[in-house]
């Protein structure tokens, strides 16, 4: 004997069977979103990861630094620019920006014997407290020539890296990029309030694309400052802060296919050079 069946089972039958249905739309959509994905951005699932040195900030001009069989070369230096109430005098005005014989004994050690190492130093004053910023940015060109310049950098960044002198003031830095349809992204790298030497070093947010459905997939970021925040309660009529070893950690994988040099920018330039 089978028994009865409660009087509203229909009922009760077909609510879940419409609930099935809707879970199993719902699972299939996520199932052709996520194929959707990998199709577009496959690259992102293989990873060749590579430690790039952007600048050991001992004075150098050019930067040069080679990623699988590329070699990248570019000629810069560091510029510093300020908020309004930056202390200006007749005589004297600040930031100001150097170059000095220190650097993190983590890094390189304690002995300074033949070592032709350094960090590069900003000096600080404001007029009064706030939010008040300075900006650390690589230029090229010199005298009334010079103007900002946003270093690329190879791969997909997941990193970036830098070591820090603070003084134990209340202040916090920040790096800021932009992708490959100009939008410039800040990326809240950490507070500085520390003593001496520290390394930082902050994951890029996934948010920020750097890779395309269209080719040439690679959309890669490129670097345009430093900035370093003051807060309204912290003191700012002097002040120093020193970085040194800036770094990036970045994905240099790349897909093989049919046509591949039809996708690589440098490769079409040579192409239609002549047309």
């Amino acid at each position: 004997m089978l028994g009865t069946f409660p009087k509203d089972w229909t009922k009760e039958y077909g609510m879940k069977q419409g609930s099935f249905r809707v879970l199993s739309l719902a699972m299939g959509l996520i199932l052709m979103a996520g194929i959707a994905v990998f199709s577009a951005f496959g690259d992102e699932n293989t990873v060749d990861y590579a430690a790039i040195v952007i600048d050991t900030f001992d004075g150098n001009t050019n930067h040069e630094w080679t990623v699988g069989s590329k070699t990248y070369s570019y000629d810069f230096i560091w510029k510093l620019d300020a908020s309004k109430f930056a202390t200006k005098t007749e005589d004297d005005a600040f930031p100001k920006l150097t170059y000095v014989p220190s650097w993190p004994m983590a890094v390189f050690g304690a002995n300074r014997d033949g070592k032709d190492l350094k960090s590069i130093g900003i000096w600080g004053k404001f007029d009064r407290r706030g939010y008040n910023w300075v900006d650390l940015y690589p230029a090229t060109g010199e005298g009334d020539d010079q103007e900002a310049f946003e270093i690329p950098i190879p791969g997909r960044i997941s990193y970036l890296d830098m070591w820090v002198w603070g003084a134990n003031l209340n202040y916090y830095l920040e790096a800021y990029v932009r992708d490959y349809n100009g939008v410039v992204h800040n990326i809240y790298v950490g507070n500085i309030g520390f003593q001496g030497w520290k390394n930082m070093r902050v994951a890029v947010p996934n948010n920020i694309r750097q890779s395309k459905r269209i080719l040439p997939r690679l959309a890669g970021l490129t670097f345009v400052k430093f900035r370093i925040w003051t807060t309204p309660l912290e003191r700012v009529d002097n002040f120093y802060v020193y970085i040194d070893q800036f770094k990036v950690l970045t994905d240099t994988f790349e897909s093989l296919y049919d046509g591949d040099e039809l996708a690589d920018p440098e490769r079409v330039q040579e192409f239609w050079a002549n047309n």
